[in-house]
């Protein structure tokens, strides 16, 4: 029997997350690459919900006119007194965005957060600036959807797909309120569980004997954990990573989670391998330059036996491997001088954390290659028009 064309047709998809059009994390990598393939597998019924950053949103935002199946939802929320922007993300497959000024709501946050703590027993600190965008945040998703589901008018279904706790303060309040659509919500990692891991180095061993409750008082992320428990059990469906994680959730917030849901990676752009290898070319030469600015001359070293290795993600230096890295490389360089290799390895460790002023000497060396480079450019220049005017005359 031949499958139909499209079993979606209709189904309006919200996919909704903090780092929509921000970069902050990983879930900003999770939802750039994926844009693509559910702009071509949804079309227009696919929509990403994000807070507006002033500082951050416009750099991957573009505004654009809001087509006719959001026109009457946006304006009904801004009639509500929240603003919502509409136009196209910047990335790859350029799928369509919402950006909610969250701050519009900060009017009734005390409502709100009184709300939490009386329907769903969530009590927040009221001078978390964290806390209070993230629940102005999950109110103005539940106005937006809220509104959605009214103006479609059981026409079609809806899905709306949270990511995180971040994102997920609507999700209890949507479920109280027999909202008609259908509750996703994916967890990457517990919000507990960064804080256990961090800090037990048997984290999973331990894992079934901890108190969830009061390791989340002892570190102090009470709000955050009761936030991601009820969007948990508020969400008709509720899925994972992996199964490490998927033991975090059952052990830390006391469901299973339905479904196992690998993220994954767009890589049709490296199909072409000639593209591959000339970007490969490209930005070697550029870690090259990079690398002689920082150790040369000082300390000089043949950079086509060179062998780079980078990691990267959050400061978290248990979490994210940071300490494993650095481990394996004491041992790497221990092996190398055994064996007396010619190999030289550089180590990026690339992260976002405060810094308080450049590598001045860094900058000179920079200088100095950026110098030696157009001497030489120049000499070359010369040498080539005399070679050529010899060539000429003989």
């Amino acid at each position: 029997m031949e499958r139909e064309k499209n079993e979606n047709d209709g189904t309006l998809l919200f996919e909704v997350a903090w780092e929509v059009c921000s970069q902050l994390g990983g879930i900003y990598t999770v939802l750039r690459s994926k844009a693509q393939a559910m702009v071509q597998t949804w079309g227009d019924r696919y929509v990403l919900v994000g807070p507006r950053h002033a500082d951050t949103s416009t750099l991957e935002f573009e505004p654009g006119p809001v087509p006719v199946h959001l026109a009457t939802t946006l304006d009904a929320l801004c009639d509500a007194g929240v603003e919502g922007q509409f136009g196209r993300g910047l990335i790859v497959g350029r799928p369509q965005v919402i950006l909610l000024n969250y701050l519009d709501v900060f009017r009734c946050l005390h409502e709100i957060k009184y709300a939490l703590w009386e329907q769903h027993g969530i009590t927040t600190p009221g001078d978390d600036e964290m806390i209070n965008n993230v629940a102005a945040f999950g109110e103005a998703c539940r106005q937006l959807l809220t509104i959605a589901a009214d103006r479609n008018e059981g026409r079609h279904p809806i899905i709306a797909h949270f990511h995180e706790w971040l994102a997920a303060t609507a999700v209890p309040s949507l479920r109280r309120e027999n909202w008609p659509g259908a509750i996703v919500f994916t967890t990457h990692a517990t919000q507990l569980g960064r804080y256990l891991a961090m800090n037990d180095p048997r984290f999973h061993e331990h894992l079934p004997s901890y108190q969830p409750d009061a390791e989340a008082r002892r570190f102090n992320v009470e709000a955050q954990h009761r936030m991601e428990c009820a969007a948990a059990h508020g969400a008709h469906v509720f899925t994972t990573v992996s199964d490490v994680t998927a033991a975090e959730c059952r052990c830390l917030l006391g469901r299973k989670p339905d479904l196992l849901l690998p993220n994954g990676l767009n890589i049709q752009r490296f199909a072409v391998l000639h593209e591959f290898q000339n970007m490969h070319r490209m930005y070697r030469q550029r870690i090259h330059e990079f690398t002689m600015g920082h150790f040369f001359p000082s300390y000089s070293f043949d950079l086509d036996n060179t062998l780079y290795i980078f990691t990267s993600g959050r400061y978290e230096y248990r979490n994210k491997g940071m300490d494993m890295t650095i481990e394996a490389l004491t041992r790497l360089n221990q092996r190398l001088q055994q064996v007396d290799s010619l190999v030289t390895v550089v180590a990026f460790i690339i992260t976002r954390r405060p810094y308080r002023s450049i590598n001045v000497t860094a900058l000179q060396s920079s200088a100095m290659l950026d110098e030696f480079r157009s001497s030489i450019d120049a000499i070359k220049d010369q040498v080539g028009e005399r070679l050529f005017e010899a060539a000429v005359a003989t």
